[in-house]
């Protein structure tokens, strides 16, 4: 027989109909395997954890099925409690499969320490812009008698002496102690 009687003849239609009927049942059967295997229509609400403690948040998700990673501890926020959540991923109202990995970002207990860096005998100027840009906060400023006019001699925090090198939260407000260049003040005008 050759290939264009083949291609005419009866088994060779047979042949295209059961492919195609296999095909179909395969495919049909695949999708409803998919459909049950991926939980597919079952949907769960991410819950809006922000501001909830760790306890609290896992409680949350034990009762909604979902699970939860902490991926890192931001800078602190005084507007939100230690230790709490500032970041979800994914977001509240987003819906997911149960099971599924809610990840967050803390809020730390307290301000990052930071390294006081060497700033004496530099000018105020100099030392303001290293400290703020470190996250300190600078306060008063006192004068001492010294030749060099605004040139830091000495950082202090509540009138407590500090030294370089010393670690300290971010946002604490340092007190510059600064020389007034011998100026002498005229006390009689």
């Amino acid at each position: 027989m050759s290939l264009v009687q083949y291609l005419k003849s009866k088994e060779f239609l047979r042949t295209i109909i059961l492919v195609v009927a296999i095909s179909l049942i395969l495919v049909f059967g695949l999708l409803k395997w998919l459909d049950y295997h991926t939980k597919h229509d079952e949907k769960i609400e991410v819950p809006d954890l922000e501001m909830l403690s760790l306890e609290e948040t896992e409680l949350k998700l034990k009762e909604s099925n979902l699970r939860f990673v902490v991926i890192d501890s931001a800078s602190f926020n005084p507007k939100f409690p230690p230790k709490s959540v500032i970041e979800q991923n994914p977001l509240p109202g987003d819906f997911v499969k149960e099971n599924r990995k809610i990840y967050l970002t803390l809020n730390p207990s307290d301000y990052r320490k930071v390294t006081i860096p060497n700033v004496l005998d530099q000018t105020k100027r100099q030392v303001v812009i290293q400290l703020k840009s470190l996250g300190f906060r600078i306060g008063k400023e006192r004068y001492i008698k010294d030749l060099g006019r605004d040139v830091v001699r000495g950082l202090e925090i509540k009138g407590k002496k500090i030294e370089p090198g010393n670690r300290l939260p971010k946002n604490t407000v340092i007190d510059l102690v600064l020389g007034d260049g011998l100026i002498e003040t005229d006390s009689t005008n």
